[in-house]
């Protein structure tokens, strides 16, 4: 039997999923008539079809393509012009964080956990200096305490551990759920914030560089204490014409490498190369970091910057990617240690069921889940 689809259906979800005719052809030899209206697939070549796009299946019955919306702000711009749609990797990232979220929201109601007093404690008018101290301050990011750190890859990792333990969940990945065939690209979005009282959530892209998750953290966590959800694109670079965004850029840029202590450390008669580097490891962040704040107390000029920012980032971007590494220490990292160890701990307190955990986590044996556990100190 087969089902009557508007052909626009065909066309919309191969544009949407940025899947090529050939591509699709040569799973569905009769994709072309599909989509030229002249053949109807079988319910089952549908249903294939689907997953092959990245849709549900119900999509497709829709008499006209719907309009996609990002469900929080989206502020990712080209030259300050907006991107326009997002791809279905970014939307099934979003939705999924969402669902984790609002499973933690009801978690944490049920434990009677307390509002967290930092969200939305401040607003763009709030002096940068001050709003970048005190988020230093709550985290225990401090310059000494980075510096005890042996690199800022270190201090990138106890990073995020800080802001896990405070109540934030973090959530690091560079693909879709658990699927490693759909790859996050970092020129699509950096990262992104859903601002809750009880249950903040920043997620970043682990397919950026490394050096730049840390800013993207940095940023992502001055729209919590907003308490403002948002999509960015942003970089140490990035001069945003919106408000909040460059606001929040500024906090960064303040809460990595503070103006005060930066414009007394730095030396204007060393290579900036040099410099770049000894500064880098004075404030324990990346080297793109440190020659924004080098051209923020004006020691170098527009042109000086821009050249070492783009040879930097060159350099940056052509270092071999590391290895994906052990599963127990990565996985927490995607899901967030604060989220994982809730999900193990109400299912084995009979809360939660294995099914609805095993699709939380990204998992489908026991074995892993108890693995798991257990490298997250819940045993049962």
């Amino acid at each position: 039997m087969r089902v009557q689809i508007n052909r626009k259906m065909f066309q919309w979800a191969r544009e949407r999923s940025g899947k090529t005719i050939p591509e699709l052809t040569h799973k569905f030899p009769k994709f072309k008539e599909w989509e030229a209206g002249d053949v109807y697939p079988t319910l089952k070549q549908l249903e294939k079809f689907a997953k092959a796009t990245y849709l549900p299946v119900g999509y497709l019955f829709l008499p006209d393509p719907p309009v996609e919306t990002i469900p929080i702000p989206d502020f990712r711009t080209i030259g300050n012009n907006y991107i326009g749609r997002p791809d279905p990797d970014l939307l099934d990232t979003v939705y999924t964080c969402q669902q984790r979220q609002e499973w933690y929201r009801n978690y944490a109601i049920s434990r009677g956990e307390d509002a967290l007093p930092f969200i939305g404690s401040v607003d763009t008018h709030s002096d940068i200096v001050s709003v970048a101290e005190e988020i230093r301050h709550a985290l225990h990011f401090d310059i000494e305490e980075r510096r005890r750190t042996a690199t800022w890859t270190e201090a990138l990792r106890q990073f995020l551990k800080q802001a896990d333990d405070f109540g934030i969940m973090v959530m690091v990945s560079s693909v879709v759920g658990s699927n490693n065939h759909r790859k996050l690209d970092p020129d699509e979005f950096r990262g992104f914030v859903l601002s809750d009282s009880l249950a903040p959530l920043i997620f970043i892209n682990g397919s950026d560089t490394k050096s730049a998750q840390m800013f993207t953290l940095a940023h992502e966590m001055a729209h919590l204490w907003l308490g403002e959800s948002a999509l960015s694109d942003i970089n140490p670079a990035s001069s945003p014409s919106n408000e909040i965004e460059n606001w929040c850029n500024q906090v960064a840029a303040e809460l990595l490498v503070p103006y005060s202590v930066i414009a007394e450390e730095y030396q204007d008669k060393s290579n900036i190369f040099d410099e770049m580097n000894r500064l880098a490891r004075f404030f324990k962040v990346s080297t793109l970091v440190i020659i924004r704040r080098i051209y923020d107390i004006r020691a170098i000029s527009e042109n000086e910057f821009w050249d070492a920012y783009h040879f930097e980032l060159d350099r940056l971007i052509s270092l071999p990617a590391s290895s994906g590494g052990d599963f127990y220490r990565s996985q927490p990292a995607r899901l967030s240690k604060r989220f994982a160890r809730a999900v193990v701990i109400s299912t084995c307190e009979g809360q939660s069921s294995f099914t609805e955990s095993f699709r939380l986590l990204g998992i489908k044996k026991m074995s892993t889940f108890r693995d798991l556990g257990a490298s997250l100190g819940v045993n049962f």
